[in-house]
C-alpha cells in the first residue's frame, strides 16, 4: 500500500512538471488583441472552449483527442507597459504536440486576418487649419 501511495505521489508531481507558463508580448492594447484570441479559439476547429470571459480576457480550452489524450490549457491577457502580454498555461508540449506554439501562430494569423494594427507610436498631430481665402475685392461704384 505504501508503494502504491508513493507511486501516485510521484506520478502527480511528474505530471505537473510538464505544465508550464509561456508569455508573449504584443505591441497593442489587450482590447485589440482579444478579438484575435477569440477568433482563434472559436474558428480554428482545433480547440474545445471550456470557458471564455471577455471581461477578464481569459479562456480555458482543450486540445487533442483520438490517439492523444485531451489536454486542458488556459490563457489570460495582461496589460503591460509596452502593450499586451498573452500568457498561456499549457498542460503539455512534447514530442508530438506544441500546444503553445500552435496557439501563438494561430493568434498571429488571426491578427493579420482581422487586420488588427497596433496603435500609432504617438498621437497624430491635428492638421493645421486651412488658410482662409482673402476677402473678395469689392467693385468700385459705377458713376451715374
Amino acid at each position: 500500500m505504501k508503494k502504491l501511495a508513493t507511486t501516485l505521489v510521484l506520478l502527480g508531481l511528474s505530471a505537473s512538471a510538464f505544465a508550464s507558463t509561456h508569455k508573449f508580448n504584443y505591441d497593442m492594447p489587450c482590447t485589440s488583441l482579444w478579438p484575435a484570441v477569440k477568433d482563434t479559439l472559436r474558428n480554428s476547429g482545433k480547440y474545445g472552449i471550456i470557458g471564455i470571459d471577455s471581461t477578464e480576457m481569459t479562456a480555458s480550452y482543450n486540445m487533442g483527442g483520438n490517439l492523444m489524450a485531451k489536454r486542458i490549457n488556459s490563457l489570460v491577457l495582461n496589460t503591460i507597459a509596452t502593450g499586451c502580454e498573452l500568457q498561456v498555461q499549457t498542460a503539455y508540449s512534447g514530442l508530438f504536440t506544441n500546444d503553445v506554439g500552435d496557439l501563438k501562430k494561430r493568434v498571429d494569423d488571426s491578427i493579420v486576418k482581422l487586420k488588427i494594427a497596433p496603435p500609432p507610436a504617438s498621437p497624430a498631430t491635428p492638421a493645421a487649419p486651412a488658410a482662409s481665402a482673402p476677402p473678395a475685392a469689392t467693385a468700385p461704384p459705377i458713376p451715374h
